[in-house]
């Protein structure tokens, strides 16, 4: 039989056919779409969850609440693990809400930066009011959970780096090369927090530790001023090493002498605090060590130099932080 024979023989398409093949279509359209948006949803929702954990800067967080906990360990005289969790909590939340809001107010600048620019607000992943209510969400929270779990001078303490931070700080970068002085003050002021959290009160040796944290961060902020200092200029930002006129001179100068006090302030915590021999030996092992990086950074002014010192930095803090716990225990 011919095709044309088949076509001629088969039996007509009924309406009631039709019906029932568009019936089934249908039925397996919405099945395919009721598998496919739960698994869009779901990339969606991952996709957000992490743009609002980068906007909390968690690496910056991390390093503030090893430091508020630290000092709080160093406080006490016996360990209470709850009040060292609300102590890591509520500063955490406080730290996490000033990133956001730093992000947010610096969204215009960060995407004229090469190392800033992929960050949520400038590549488009959030919002500004979704940064903004986030930001002031954590805050709030971080501020009242300080009040409610700890005591009123932790939480005064937080809040006084909050705004000093976003409103000091963060606008000064625009405005002078002594941006990063001020900002080190916010920025060790965590030591202040835990030790406020364990003694409701800031004795001699919180302002030493407070002094070492203050210090320690003009060779860790200038190394990556230095690593992108291009970024930096771009951005119009004042930051020493962007705006460095003698070929890195005067920042690695800075360096060098902050890296300097910064083992002179580690030491003479022997002379206030209860520390014995293990911690001076260990003190001085690790200042020195850390410095011969730092001379050896101001030397060659290169960038691979100035990220071992980088790398240096971030280790020299919480071993530094280790000795002491560690004479502490013993």
């Amino acid at each position: 039989m011919s095709v044309s024979n088949k076509i001629a023989t088969s039996p007509p398409v009924t309406g009631l056919d039709r019906v029932m093949w568009i019936g089934l279509r249908t039925t397996q359209q919405e099945t395919i779409s009721q598998q496919v948006l739960p698994s869009a949803a779901l990339s969606m929702a991952i996709r957000m969850a992490r743009a609002f954990f980068i906007l909390a800067k968690p690496e910056i967080t991390l390093m503030v609440m090893i430091s508020a906990g630290f000092s709080f360990l160093m406080a006490s005289d016996s360990i209470n693990l709850v009040v060292l969790a609300h102590t890591v909590l509520g500063t955490g939340l406080v730290a996490a809400g000033a990133a956001s809001l730093n992000q947010f107010m610096e969204r215009a600048l960060d995407g004229n930066m090469r190392r800033t620019s992929k960050r949520p607000l400038p590549a488009g992943e959030l919002s500004a009011r979704a940064a903004f209510v986030f930001g002031i969400s954590l805050s709030v929270a971080g501020t009242i959970y300080l009040i409610h779990f700890l005591n009123l001078l932790t939480a005064l303490l937080g809040l006084l780096t909050l705004l000093s931070y976003l409103f000091v700080y963060t606008p000064l970068k625009r405005q002078t090369r002594l941006c990063t002085l001020v900002g080190a003050f916010p920025g060790a002021a965590p030591i202040l927090m835990g030790w406020a959290a364990a003694k409701n009160n800031l004795g001699l040796e919180s302002w030493l530790l407070y002094a070492i944290l203050f210090l320690w961060q003009f060779p860790h902020f200038y190394a990556i001023g230095w690593l992108y200092r291009e970024d930096y200029a771009r951005a119009g930002m004042l930051m020493l090493p962007a705006v460095d006129d003698e070929d890195g001179r005067t920042t690695f100068r800075a360096i060098l002498i902050s890296t300097q006090l910064l083992i002179v302030a580690s030491v003479a915590l022997t002379f206030i605090a209860p520390t014995g021999p293990l911690y001076f030996l260990l003190a001085i092992i690790l200042g020195l060590s850390f410095y011969y990086v730092a001379y050896r950074a101001s030397v060659s002014r290169s960038k691979p130099a100035a990220k071992q010192l980088l790398h240096a930095s971030v280790i020299y803090l919480p071993l530094l932080y280790l000795a002491m716990l560690i004479d502490k225990i013993k």
